[in-house]
């Protein structure tokens, strides 16, 4: 299953994870369902 499998699965039970990791998977899922990763790449390069 891949990564972003595994997020939908989440969305369609309507139940990411409680806490911090959930917000971090629903965020996660945003950006890629948007399609808004080319945002997210300068960031990832400059850590």
């Amino acid at each position: 299953m891949s990564r972003k499998e595994y997020l939908l699965w989440f969305a369609r039970k309507d139940q990411f994870p409680a806490g911090h990791l959930g917000e971090l998977d629903a965020l996660t899922l945003l950006i890629k369902t948007e399609g808004l990763s080319d945002l997210v790449q300068p960031l990832k390069k400059a850590r």
